[in-house]
């Protein structure tokens, strides 16, 4: 396990003593490394350990918040209906709760009509870009990249961009680590953390993420909570650690502690 220094200790502190703590946190390249295949991506063994001893850990609530589709969230990060991990998924328009199951923002009938209609049309003009991918999402559709060169990535984000701009101006544009999403729901992950801490009632929320997406949700959150980041880049977070390892060893920590002080 990544040693854990003491500036990170201090900075962990407050959370770690909190009464009641939501640890909300993505999973692509925050709990799993980003994979070429995006359903090939899994949660590294010592992250799957670190939220075992966070769940198991007193008055301690975790939740993965990701923009994947609920139904692909659970099965990259093996989630069934037993385990007590609640999800958001859609940047916070689906979510999944213990003994609840299933609760959804619902769309209409004529934007999942203009969704189908424009994923068909971007699977189309990019079809001759080697490397590109369209995924379909619930509720709407991303633009994958990462196996094309820089010219067909270019390209290939030149002409869906243009696309739905005239024809879904009002769609909410997020980009990633080598894809481009459009959705018809405004819904992120400020708005899904959110919802989170409200349904579990937490005094503190600790929200980490790597990606542009998640920076949403970095820069909602209160004095009293703790937002980290995985990786250099620049961001809103609080706190940064250098790779998934070291994330997991701090949540480690705060499990230990919590588990240790609450008995």
């Amino acid at each position: 396990m990544s040693a854990v220094s003491q500036d990170v200790l201090d900075a962990i502190a407050p959370v770690a003593a909190s009464d009641r703590l939501l640890v909300a946190l993505d999973f692509d390249g925050t709990l799993s490394p980003l994979a070429d295949e995006p359903m090939d991506a899994r949660m590294l063994p010592a992250a799957r350990e670190a939220l075992d001893a966070l769940v198991a850990a007193p008055d301690t609530i975790v939740a993965l918040v990701s923009g994947r589709s609920l139904t692909d969230l659970r099965l990259i990060a093996e989630h069934d209906d037993d385990s007590p991990l609640l999800l958001a998924g859609s940047h916070g328009a689906e979510f999944w709760y213990p003994g609840e199951g299933v609760q959804s923002h619902e769309d209409q009938p004529d934007d999942a009509r203009l969704r189908d209609v424009l994923r068909e049309r971007a699977e189309a003009a990019t079809e001759e870009l080697a490397g590109v991918w369209i995924e379909p999402k619930r509720f709407g559709f991303g633009v994958h990249t990462r196996k094309a060169t820089p010219a067909d990535a270019f390209e290939a984000n030149r002409l869906v961009d243009a696309m739905v701009a005239a024809e879904a101006p009002a769609w909410r544009r997020r980009t990633g680590h080598n894809i481009i999403e459009y959705a018809f729901r405004h819904e992120g992950k400020d708005s899904a953390v959110a919802e989170l801490r409200a349904h579990t009632d937490a005094a503190a929320v600790l929200f980490a993420g790597d990606d542009v997406t998640d920076e949403d949700a970095l820069r909602s959150l209160a004095a009293t909570d703790l937002g980290v980041h995985v990786g250099s880049r620049p961001t809103a977070a609080t706190l940064c650690v250098p790779d998934i390892p070291a994330l997991a060893a701090v949540l480690s920590v705060i499990a230990g502690k919590r588990s240790a002080t609450r008995q």
